[in-house]
């Protein structure tokens, strides 16, 4: 059994206030006991307007918010999984990466959101991340107190072949970091997750933006764990901000991949003639 903390955070468009914030909750996760703390995605900077946000993208080894993090996770003797920074990569394009940290302050592992959020809503809200980001190629997991993790980033969630991939690696958790507008998150985000569990037979962590941000947006909140069964165990609500707990047991894990071995029984579907 292994107890982990998950951040639901309000970023703003001050990557100073932003890093405040994940310090702050690095050093309350362990004081709370947690082996490892979850964050959201783009909690070092959530902010549309772009040439605003260009000021305050870095390469990795400059981002201040990664520094502070590292500085506070060997300060702590924590790991961390951090949702996501939006950074420079070496070709001069964005990345939206994740990162994990072990709890020396090292970074483990690095992922690139592969999946592009280029989407117009009903509700009039357009979103195309393609014009800024450029996406990833790899498929990330790597072991970790909490077991071993596989990487994923918000609308990353939609995309099966993925977590069938994941699942191939037998991840005992996934995280799905988030920031999710609210009329999606309304129609599909329990549903997803849960389903995402069931089929990879693990934990889904998904840490998540919540509430009326600086830039003006909206996010969906409703920061989840999910078991293996796709029992809800944690749901943090769509309104406030704040730290919550949950539970990693690797004897459940266990026992629902034995009652269901749907890893085990998967086969290659034929293609189609059509």
């Amino acid at each position: 059994m292994t107890r982990i903390a998950v951040l639901q955070m309000t970023s703003a468009v001050d990557p100073a206030a932003n890093a405040a914030t994940l310090v702050d909750a690095v050093a309350k996760a362990k004081a709370g006991g947690s082996e490892m703390l979850f964050t959201p995605e783009m909690c070092g900077l959530l902010d549309r307007n772009r040439r605003r946000a260009a000021t305050n993208i870095h390469a990795p080894e400059n981002d201040p918010v990664l520094a502070a993090v590292r500085e506070a996770a060997a300060r702590e003797g924590i790991w961390v999984a951090l949702g996501s920074l939006a950074v420079l990569r070496q070709d001069g394009q964005w990345a939206n990466r994740a990162f994990v940290i072990d709890d020396r302050g090292e970074v483990a592992a690095t992922y690139d959101k592969i999946h592009m959020f280029d989407v117009t809503l009903a509700s009039g809200e357009t979103w195309r991340e393609s014009a800024a980001y450029a996406p990833g190629e790899k498929v990330v997991a790597l072991p970790t107190p909490a077991g071993k993790l596989g990487l994923a980033i918000c609308y990353d969630m939609r995309f099966p072949a993925l977590f069938e991939a994941l699942g191939n690696q037998s991840c005992d958790l996934i995280a799905i970091p988030a920031a999710f507008t609210v009329p999606t998150g309304k129609a599909h985000w329990h549903l997803l997750l849960r389903a995402r569990a069931v089929e990879a037979s693990a934990y889904i962590v998904a840490a998540a933006q919540v509430g009326e941000h600086e830039d003006g947006r909206a996010t969906y909140g409703h920061t989840l764990v999910v078991d293996p069964w796709g029992e809800v165990v944690l749901d943090m609500g769509g309104d406030t901000p704040g730290l919550g707990f949950a539970e990693i047991d690797s004897d459940h894990i266990r026992e629902i991949r034995a009652q269901l071995p749907s890893l085990a029984n998967r086969r290659a579907i034929p293609k189609s003639d059509a």
